[in-house]
């Protein structure tokens, strides 16, 4: 090969890696965009890189010196520092420039623009409505401590500070975890139940589904468990969770008789969108006893000749067990609900097939629901129509001996007579007497229940 051969051979253009993520934001950072102060000096030469777990105090002030937000509990906060791992967590820019030039034990003041923090054009992280990210705000940064990580790709992994696996799931059936007000944490695995480590619990109780997590569990917060063994002088553990699905478990009376699964998500925003009032409702349901063989013996979508069942909420037209849990679903939710004896139909006409004491689950779907007649606008007349069906379904209660049931609905008209104005004369004749007897029906009802003091309160009213 000649010289001229070799020379051009050299003088070809090499190929530009194309940048990653990290080297294009920190493309965004202008001149004066972001300075730092140091307040308390650090101790010793090396500062965190990527794949450390930082962990640091933030205090975020406006230029006037208030808080915004801070992690400290003597300026609002909940005293929890903040963990991340450079290089994987989302972080604000000017932090994710900043944080790699302190040293363990310094306080530093980082004074961002704002494109260096929340303001950043796509930036990664969500903010509350309420935060200045329009304005150039003040950082200021506590270094606790910082050390290297390693974080798990794939499964469930558990290691300790020092880098040593005590745990490893990452092929197979998941873990399945059940949460509930009233109930333990548990995870079955292979259908034998075992209780998770507290600090595990409360971490996945943050996440989303199908979110993928580091959970950092301090050595206070690992509780004995089957899942892993206690190492003796371990600080901390860290976690790699992938959460995979949830089922959301409610203990409706908080001793674990009357249990409520989700097992299908509904439509809306809980609680909000169910119906907590009043209603007609549209469900479908199998009810099952809890024998071995789980037999039926009602189901919709066969007995009722594939029809759903329509009923008022607050009538006593059910089970009181299915109620109170239908109240507590979202439109298209089905829910799995076992019930005690003495919510199921004990106390209420038991179906033939149904023998006494039966312990009860149902599977149920509720389909919509109409809330009751908003009465504005209505005039005195189409009022008082409302107020007559109302009581109706109350004298009802009060002859089956639903005397709870029925002090409700009374209860409820006088509420509604609240907002009611109604017109001189005549009219006003027939609210008054109206107004009056549902009061002596709630001195009827509390008559019955035994409550005689609360009888005659309600009577004096009428």
């Amino acid at each position: 090969m000649t010289v001229h051969e070799d020379e051009e051979q050299e003088s070809v253009p090499q190929k530009k890696k194309p940048l990653s993520d990290a080297e294009k934001r920190k493309k965004k950072i202008e001149p004066g965009s972001l300075m730092k102060a140091v307040i308390r000096p650090g101790g010793g030469e090396s500062t965190p890189s990527d794949g450390d777990q930082v962990i640091y105090h933030c205090t975020v002030r406006t230029l006037d010196g208030v808080v915004v937000e801070s992690t400290r509990s003597e300026c609002g906060g909940k005293g929890t520092p903040i963990r991340h791992v450079l290089g994987k967590s989302k972080m604000i820019l000017g932090l994710f420039e900043g944080i790699p030039t302190m040293l363990k034990a310094e306080v530093a003041m980082f004074k961002m623009k704002p494109e260096l923090h929340y303001g950043e054009a796509d930036c990664p992280l969500t903010f509350p409505d309420s935060f200045p990210r329009e304005d150039e705000l003040h950082f200021e940064i506590e270094m606790l401590d910082f050390f290297k990580v390693k974080v798990i790709n794939e499964g469930i992994s558990a290691k300790t500070s020092e880098g040593k696996e005590i745990l490893l799931c990452s092929q197979g059936e998941p873990y399945f975890f059940t949460f509930g007000k009233s109930e333990s944490t548990e995870v079955f695995l292979k259908e034998a139940p075992i209780s998770a480590p507290k600090g595990l619990e409360m971490g996945i109780g943050t996440m989303t589904r199908g979110e993928k997590a580091v959970v950092y569990v301090t050595n206070q917060y690992i509780t004995q468990s089957p899942l892993m063994p206690i190492i003796e002088g371990v600080e901390e553990v860290w976690f790699e969770i992938e959460l995979v699905h949830f089922i959301q478990v409610r203990d409706m009376l908080g001793d674990g008789c009357l249990i409520k699964r989700r097992i299908h998500d509904g439509r809306g925003d809980f609680p909000m969108d169910c119906p907590l009032h009043d209603s007609l409702l549209c469900i479908h349901y199998k009810g099952m006893l809890l024998n071995e063989g789980k037999t039926v013996f009602y189901n919709t979508r066969v007995d009722n000749n594939g029809q759903p069942l329509e009923f008022g909420s607050g009538e006593g037209l059910v089970p009181k067990g299915l109620e109170m849990c239908v109240r507590l679903m979202l439109p298209g939710e089905i829910a799995l609900v076992t019930c005690p004896p003495d919510y199921a139909y004990d106390k209420f006409p038991r179906p033939a097939n149904v023998p006494e004491g039966a312990h009860i689950q149902w599977e149920i779907e509720l389909l919509c629901f109409e809330m009751p007649k908003d009465w504005t606008g209505l005039n005195f007349k189409a009022i008082m129509d409302e107020a007559d069906k109302i009581r109706g379904t109350g004298n009802r209660l009060f002859k089956e001996g639903k005397f709870e049931l029925a002090k409700a609905k009374y209860e409820k008209m006088l509420r509604e007579f609240n907002h009611v104005n109604p017109l001189d004369g005549e009219e006003g004749k027939v609210f008054l007497n109206a107004r009056n007897s549902l009061h002596l029906n709630v001195a009827a009802c509390y008559m019955k229940m035994g409550e005689c003091r609360k009888s005659i309160e309600a009577c004096n009213k009428g």
